[in-house]
């Protein structure tokens, strides 16, 4: 699915408008429609609503959702906030039709005239919309912030009032609708993928509206919202004569003494994720809990006992994946020099693995052409010795992956993958209760598992954090955010499977 700028947005409605052809206003009939659905689906007929209308078109929105309401049944009071500007025509065309429909809006011209609301009552919030591109100030703001300190249920249409569609908020945030859900229209926004949006997004879903088909397709964008259609065209069938050779030997380089669980983990994952064989490559000391853990993936022992200290024959396999719990030992390091000058096939870094890079910023042009990191944003901030935020973290991973022709997994709540050729990529599943010890190393393990069975390095990174997040979300279904596991992901990542299938 693609995210598009406020600009874009424009131009595809307007594409819709001009070639189906559509009035502006019955459009906006549409998206009014799509926003009852939803609250019928939620609400019963006898809750109270206050629905709050700016004088644009997302206002116009709004009082065609009145409308719709009120005929079917609904107790809607509305209110018009005057701005002191002139009216949208498409509002125009809305409030003109909610007045031959005799409902009764009631104007907002003064501090003094914002209500007080029943109690119970659910606001529906349709002040500004995503073609907002300046801070509110004035009447709009007391009435963002009497509606945030009310504490009533917020709705908001397409986007919560005040918050912009592709730049960060600004220090007036207070003047920003909290919602409770956001209900965005055809596509997400970029600003809902990152910690300072979703604030205020609280949840938030896509409605299909109709838009031209044509015309989103042919608008161009860097950034993606991957869904389960992606996926399941990605996935790779088996045929009933294919054998564990056909699917790839990993390598998992990971483990130090007192660290074998991350070992273990990567290279479970690695199995279950479809790899037909697995060695891990680990200090002596932890070989027998890891056998003892794992009789189906092979051990190939280190020369050190407590950390790696060196190289296994790395040119037969099809994808390495090292990093879990390695240390960052000078031993260490110097082994993974060598792994970066020897092996040339994209591999997939993480945990100390990335901090090793952190600690010989030298070793990052070495890295093999579209090799796979899956920093979380403390390991990226050390990687780039820069701390950022939001819009300006995604930049700066954009940068690091075409400037060392990588792909960035940015772990987070809509993990984000960053491509050389400059496309991002926003992950829909996952979890709160997968931010927990060993789910990392679970990740590097599927993405290895799907190298070594041919997929694309880019490929591989959507796929494997999209089956890492919905494995997340099936061993949720039985469990608590607080008690998930990491082991927990890789016994789901079966259904996961058989889910995209």
């Amino acid at each position: 699915m693609k995210i598009f700028n406020a600009e874009q947005i424009r131009r595809i409605d307007a594409a819709t408008i001009d070639h189906e052809p559509v009035a502006s206003a019955d459009l906006m009939e549409r998206a009014a429609s799509a926003l009852y659905h939803w609250i019928v689906e939620r609400y019963e007929v006898t809750t109270h609503f206050s629905l709050f209308a700016g004088p644009g078109n997302n206002g116009g929105d709004a009082l065609a959702l009145a409308r719709i309401m009120v005929k079917n049944g609904y107790k809607v009071k509305v209110f018009i906030i005057n701005t002191g500007g002139s009216f949208s025509d498409d509002f125009q065309v809305n409030l003109d039709r909610l007045r031959s429909a005799a409902i009764i809006a009631t104007m907002i011209s003064d501090e003094k005239e914002i209500p007080d609301l029943q109690q119970g009552t659910v606001v529906i919030d349709g002040i500004f919309g995503s073609g907002l591109s300046h801070p509110v100030s004035g009447l709009p703001a007391s009435v963002i912030r009497m509606l945030n300190q009310s504490g009533h249920i917020i709705i908001s249409i397409d986007i919560p009032s005040g918050l912009f569609c592709d730049r960060l908020p600004t220090a007036d945030s207070d003047a920003i609708i909290c919602a409770s859900y956001t209900l965005s229209f055809q596509f997400p926004k970029l600003t809902f993928m990152t910690h300072e949006g979703y604030c205020y997004t609280g949840r938030w879903e896509v409605l299909e509206i109709g838009l031209l088909p044509d015309a989103i397709a042919s608008e161009h964008t860097s950034y993606f919202y991957v869904t389960t259609d992606d996926i399941s065209s990605l996935i790779k069938g088996r045929s009933r004569f294919d054998h564990k050779g056909v699917f790839g030997h990993a390598l998992i380089i990971a483990g130090s003494y007192g660290k074998a669980g991350a070992a273990i983990l990567a290279s479970s994952a690695a199995l279950r994720s479809g790899a037909g064989l697995v060695t891990c490559h680990l200090p002596v000391k932890c070989v027998s809990p890891f056998q003892c853990a794992l009789p189906e993936a092979m051990a190939s022992p280190d020369d050190g006992d407590e950390h790696i200290t060196s190289l296994p024959e790395v040119l037969k396999y099809d994808a390495v994946g090292v990093g879990p719990g390695i240390g960052t030992d000078p031993d260490t390091r110097k082994t993974f020099a060598e792994l970066l000058s020897s092996y040339r096939n994209p591999m997939v870094v993480d945990a100390d693995g990335l901090n090793i890079l952190s600690l010989e910023p030298d070793m990052i042009s070495l890295l093999p052409e579209n090799s796979v990191l899956t920093p979380h944003p403390g390991e990226f901030s050390r990687l780039t010795g820069v701390k950022n935020s939001g819009l300006e973290r995604l930049s700066l991973q954009m940068e690091f992956a075409s400037r060392y022709r990588c792909i960035v997994v940015l772990k987070g709540a809509f993990t984000s993958v960053a491509l050389p050729d400059g496309r991002v990529f926003f992950n829909s599943t996952g979890n709160p209760g997968m931010a927990t010890a060993g789910s990392g190393d679970t990740l590097t393990g599927i993405i290895t598992s799907l190298l070594a069975q041919g997929y694309l390095p880019a490929d591989a990174a959507v796929t494997g954090v999209f089956l890492h997040g919905l494995a997340g979300d099936l061993a949720l279904s039985d469990a608590s955010p607080e008690s998930l596991m990491a082991g927990d992901i890789i016994r789901n990542l079966g259904m996961a499977y058989k889910l995209l299938a």
